[in-house]
Formats: C-alpha cells, structure tokens, sequence
C-alpha cells in the first residue's frame, strides 16, 4: 500500500512540477518516487510492515504481489528514464507524459493486488485510460493518431466484453470478491451455464488486454504507432500486470471450473504462438517486430494458466521479468539509433557506434529467442518443465515455435553484429541512458542468480 501511495503522488507532483518549466525537475520527481516506491516493497518483501493502514479490503499485498508490483515499478523507472530525452524536447508537456506513466503504473500495482471485481475493475481502467493518450502522444504523426483511436476503441470493446462477464459471474455466485467466488464455485453444480457464460466473457476481455490471437489484431498497428517508450510500457509493464491478474482470477476465482477453459485456452495458445511467429518472420520494422514477437511470448505465457502448478506464479513472474528487461533493452536502442522509419536495417554497425547498446542488443535478442545463460532462457525451461507432465504435447509446440522464432531474432542479431554500407556518426549516451542499459544487460544476466537474495 505505501508504494501505491508514493507513485500516485509522485504523479502529482510531477504535474505540479512541470509549472517551473524545467524537465529535470519533474524526471527528479518521477524517478526519486519511483525508488522510493522500489525501497518500500524490497522493505516489506524482507518482512517489513506496511506503514499506511486502511481498513478497505479490496486490497492485499501478498509476498506475490509485493514482487509483481516491484518489477512493475523497476521498468516504470527504466521507462522514464530512457525516454527522458525524447520528453524533455517539448517541455511544455513533459509533466503529463510521465504524470500519466505512473497513474498507469499506479493502475497496474492495484491490478497485482486486488481482492474484489471492483478493485480489479478500476486497477484496468487505471492502468489502461493514460496509454489510450500516451498512444497518441506523437500528435504530429498520422500512425500514432491511428494507435490511439485504435487502442482506444479496442480497449474499450474489451472493457465492455469484461463488465458483461463480470455481471454473469455475479448472478450466478451472488459476489464480487475472488475468495467468495471461489467458494461459491466450490459448492454449486460445476454445470452452471450462467457461470461458464461469465468465465467466457471475462477469458475473451483477458485476450484483447494482452493481445493473443484472435484478439490480436490491434497490437501490431498500436506498437508501430505509439511512441518507443510508450510501446515498452505496454509491452512490459502492461504485459505483467494483466497476466497477474489473469493468474489470481483463473487459478484463484475460477479454480474449479478448471476443466471448463483450459481446453478453450489451450487452443488458443496453439494459435496465438504460430500467428506470432509466422507474422513476425515478414516484419521489417523493429517496433512491429517486437509487436508479434510479444504475440508469442503471450502464447508461452499462456502455458502458465494451463499448467496450474504450484509454482506457476513464480515462473510468471520470472518469465515476464527476464521478457521485460529484453524488450526494455531493445526500445533504449531503438530511441538511440532515432530512425524516423524504424528499420531493423538502421542497427546495422550498431557495434561501432556505441558497442555498450550492442552488446545490449545481442543479449536482449538473445534473450528473447531463449538462448542459454539468459533470463529467457532459464524463464522459458521453467514454464515448459512445469507444463510437461500434463501437457507434453503443447510443450513440444512451444518447443516447436520456439524453434520458429530463432529466425526472425537472428535477422535482428544480424543487423546489428553486421558492418554498415555508409558512415555513421557515434552515437553517445547520457549517463542516465547509459546506467539503465547497464541495468537492463544485468537484468538480462543476473535475473536468475539475484533471485536467491530477493
């Protein structure tokens, strides 16, 4: 809860701030709530207590959600600070693009933690409402207009489709909190129509909000419109966040009728990772890339729900992590190489330019394709080692996708191992720049043996 509290005020803060007219001002504010927030979960992870004391339930920081909400607030910061130098060009604006970064931020904290539908509800909208601007920021571009609207309307078809599931869901357990739906499931005929209809609905609004097929199909046009950092915002921050509530509503709420949408889940995995991967192999941007790419890394994930083991929040968790940090590594070189275009050949002597954002680069496509010694790779063998028991036969399709998608991230890895055909001036970085690429490559390396101090 004090994090909650620390990044909403921060938000303000920074709208307050960007009246002096001085960017650094609302960066300091921004990223000196963000830490602070960081600091108050890792004090409560380690078995401290929460300072504010509410008597409103509708919120629970777990020890699994105090770690959902940290990694949330560690690519907050990462965020920010790498698009600092593209938000500071119009400084006349600065203090709402990241004011309405952390209300997002804020919206997807609340979505790690809720106990009720309500709670849930405003998390989403919390989370969601600033990105359908944040999408439309780049006013002076047709594609970002375009992302806007479409996300926009798309979200919100979604947000009625899950309001409608949620009205279901209440006339036939008669609540609205995950606990007392989960007894109430418990208890009636697993046969019940009402709630099948209601599961249904609510499963069709999780697939818009995090982009599996069939309900893909705005993702790409979105990632290609939006701005760099707000396309690493939906693609990490947005991304972990539902799946979390994902998992509490499924493997929480909805435990029982297991038998009834795993099936249903388990098809569109199938789907959603061959839709992906054959997408992703035409693409010649990196931002529409990294759109289908994250189309199949939401299929991996999808494995998870299926799976239903023990640990399946921590491989979520660690999965979307170790995904995170690669998709973040890969938007601080896309806004550093600054090509109008978004080529994947514009990285070409990316090594020679800047070998910090290259080996950065090589790692995070690395990382992504589940190469050994990565966080995606030790995420990914957890993911599928959980599911093989009972559910061979989808791991070997993920297997086989996996095998798949080493295509198109070697046409990235290429690109920027490869020597430019004309000379290219250095790329230089600032020091903030430079110290979140140095976090992301850890992140990269390091997840797997920082999670024994954590």
């Amino acid at each position: 809860m004090d994090a909650l509290i620390i990044v909403f005020a921060s938000g303000l803060i920074s709208l307050f701030a960007a009246f002096s007219k001085k960017p650094i001002l609302v960066l300091s504010s921004a990223l000196g709530g963000l830490l602070l927030g960081i600091v108050s979960i890792i004090y409560q992870i380690t078995g401290g207590q929460s300072f504010v004391k509410l008597g409103y339930d509708g919120l629970e920081f777990t020890q699994a959600s105090l770690y959902y909400s940290l990694t949330i607030l560690v690519f907050a910061f990462l965020l920010i600070g790498i698009g600092y130098s593209r938000f500071k060009e119009i400084t006349e604006h600065i203090g709402e693009y990241i004011g309405l970064l952390l209300f997002s931020a804020t919206g997807a904290v609340i979505m790690t933690a809720f106990t009720d539908m309500f709670m849930f509800f405003l998390g989403l909208e919390i989370l969601s409402i600033p990105i359908y601007v944040m999408a439309g920021s780049n006013k002076h571009n047709a594609l970002s207009n375009e992302a806007s609207l479409k996300y926009f309307l798309m979200g919100s078809f979604a947000t009625g489709v899950l309001l409608f599931g949620v009205a279901w869901i209440y006339g036939a357990t008669g609540s609205f909190k995950v606990s007392e739906i989960a007894q109430a499931i418990f208890q009636m005929n697993i046969d019940n129509t009402m709630l099948f209809i209601g599961i249904l609905f609510i499963l069709a609004a999780f697939l818009f909000k995090v982009g599996a097929a069939p309900f893909h199909f705005w993702s790409p046009d979105v990632y290609d419109g939006a701005p760099h950092v707000v396309t690493g915002f939906m693609a990490s921050v947005v991304k972990i966040a539902a799946f979390s509530a994902f998992l509490k509503l499924f493997h929480e709420a909805f435990a029982m009728a297991h038998d009834f949408w795993v099936p249903a889940l388990s098809g569109l995995m199938i789907l959603t990772l061959f839709v992906g991967n054959l997408s992703a192999i035409r693409q010649t941007k990196l931002k529409r890339l990294l759109a289908y790419s994250s189309i199949t890394h939401v299929g991996y994930t999808l494995l998870v729900l299926i799976s239903g083991s023990m640990t399946s929040v921590f491989d979520m968790w660690f999965y979307m992590t170790g995904y995170g940090f690669s998709v973040i590594a890969l938007i601080a070189i896309g806004i550093s190489v600054n090509d109008e275009e978004d080529k994947i050949e514009a990285l070409k002597g990316l090594g020679k330019r800047n070998p910090l954002l290259a080996i950065a680069g090589v790692i995070a496509v690395l990382s992504l394709a589940g190469i050994p010694l990565t966080a995606g790779f030790f995420g990914k063998y957890l993911v599928l080692a959980d599911a093989w028991k009972e559910h061979s036969t989808l791991v070997i399709i993920a297997l086989v996708n996996s095998a798949i998608s080493i295509y198109y991230y070697l046409k990235v890895f290429g690109a920027i191992v490869s020597k430019s055909e004309t000379e290219q001036a250095p790329i230089k970085l600032s020091l903030l720049t430079t110290l979140i690429i140095v976090i992301t490559i850890i992140g990269m390396i390091g997840l797997p043996f920082i999670i024994p101090f954590l």
